[in-house]
């Protein structure tokens, strides 16, 4: 399923739903990526580029990953969490109205876009 932004003006039950599935997809990216190599994986940095050297370069590259994905996660377990105490559209940094065309594009962000920028991800 592509991510794709649902208007808060289309109601708390589709926004729900679309941010549920949202998280079940992250969920289970984060899972396949985190999972623990297949045994036999040589995994080591050696002086000679070979099939050990190109595994560990990609799961380094991996690892990378899943801390993103991680963070998109964190963002939809909070907008849901937000639904549901009300506070939905609510900057988590400095408390003012995030603007609908944010919302639209971005439907899990805890931010503002002043605030966003001033987050270290």
């Amino acid at each position: 399923m592509v991510w794709m932004a649902t208007p808060p003006a289309r109601g708390e039950r589709a926004l729900l739903s679309l941010l549920e599935d949202r998280r079940h997809e992250l969920t289970d990216e984060l899972a396949r990526l985190t999972a623990p190599p297949e045994a036999g994986s040589n995994l080591s940095f050696g002086k000679r580029i070979g099939e050990g050297t190109t595994e560990a370069v990609e799961r380094i590259s991996t690892t990378a990953t899943a801390r993103s994905i991680a963070a998109a996660l964190a963002d939809v377990n909070r907008a849901i969490e937000k639904l549901g105490e009300g506070s939905y559209g609510r900057c988590d940094g400095c408390g003012r109205p995030i603007p609908a065309a944010r919302l639209e594009a971005v439907p899990a962000t805890p931010y503002c876009v002043e605030c966003s920028g001033r987050v270290p991800r």
